[in-house]
């Protein structure tokens, strides 16, 4: 057996990479346990009602199917929702361009930090697996920036 007088460093690349792989585990892969999410519904509009119960919520959608609908609500926010075979909600994303009306990241996704991508765009998810959903908000790099709220049963 040979004994060694070097002594085992980690060197700065090594680290960086570490804290870094870190950080991003810990962002994308949020999940919140046991919490109650903070944004589980849009105008009324929950996971689960029928698609009967949305539109009554929502009024007629400018394109109306058996698996999703789209709304104009107005010159900068739209919303989909998408429906399971039973007719049921089981996502809902709004768009809001240029963030008019989208509500602040931290109720959508809490106090973590956002994720900054490579394009600039920043983004957050949030899984609540005691309620089998998750929730995500994603602001994008463009001159005029789209937010994205995304809410969707856990499949």
């Amino acid at each position: 057996m040979r004994s060694s007088t070097q002594k085992h460093r980690i060197g700065i690349a090594e680290l960086t990479f570490f804290l870094i792989g870190l950080i991003l585990l810990l962002l994308l892969a949020t999940v919140a346990n046991g919490q109650q999410p903070l944004y589980k519904e849009y105008r009324g509009v929950r996971l689960g009602m029928t698609a009967t119960e949305a539109r009554a919520k929502l009024g007629e959608p400018v394109m109306k199917s058996n698996e999703q609908d789209y709304y104009v609500l107005s010159a900068t926010e739209t919303t989909q929702l998408v429906y399971d075979a039973d007719q049921k909600v089981v996502t809902i994303s709004t768009d809001y361009v240029g963030g008019v009306g989208a509500p602040d990241y931290k109720s959508v996704v809490g106090e973590g930090t956002l994720l900054e991508k490579p394009d600039g765009s920043l983004f957050r998810m949030v899984q609540y697996r005691s309620a089998a959903m998750w929730v995500s908000y994603h602001k994008s790099a463009t001159t005029a920036p789209v937010v994205t709220i995304t809410i969707q049963i856990m499949r």
